[in-house]
């Protein structure tokens, strides 16, 4: 999750089981916070720590850094892919390979065009696979708003997938 999400600029700087080690010593800490009244099941609690820590990491390169991480890098390759994989063909040919290449730079361009909100829903239910409920639970709102959230993501993913001539 956290490799998926890390942009390039702040992997330049910090490696994603850095982040991933700062979670577990966080979640090492609060552990007994979470015992005595555990805000959600334990799994989603971890993600959820460490997906901080992610945002903390990004803010504080921020921060730092003349231009914006945004400008640099929209959204990394390995979770645009992640969102699309059902999508591309990638053939023994190297022409085939060429162009699942191309196709999958354009895919990243096109889901570059979504809110970083809508990305962060279809990644959880694509990629990480989350329940509606596990969802809601991580982003504090129903799983109902969590259902719908995720169907108006994805019909503004298929609008811009078709926009640029990826789906029919």
């Amino acid at each position: 999750m956290v490799e998926a999400r890390l942009d390039a600029p702040v992997r330049a700087r910090l490696d994603p089981s850095d982040l991933v080690q700062e979670a577990q010593l966080e979640v090492a800490r609060r552990m007994d916070d979470f015992r005595q009244r555990p805000p959600m099941p334990f799994h989603l609690w971890v993600r959820k720590t460490a997906y901080q820590r992610l945002l903390n990491a990004r803010r504080d390169h921020r921060q730092r850094a003349r231009r914006s991480v945004d400008r640099e890098v929209p959204l990394p390759d390995r979770s645009s892919l992640l969102l699309v994989r059902p999508l591309l063909n990638s053939g023994p040919s190297p022409s085939q390979q060429a162009e699942a290449r191309e196709r999958a730079e354009r895919i990243a361009h096109a889901v570059s065009g979504l809110a970083e909100a809508d990305r962060e829903v279809l990644l959880m239910r694509h990629a990480e696979e989350l329940a509606y409920e596990e969802i809601a639970c991580l982003l504090e709102i129903t799983p109902a708003a969590a259902r719908k959230r995720y169907g108006r993501a994805l019909i503004r993913l298929q609008k811009i997938l078709t926009d640029n001539g990826l789906l029919e």
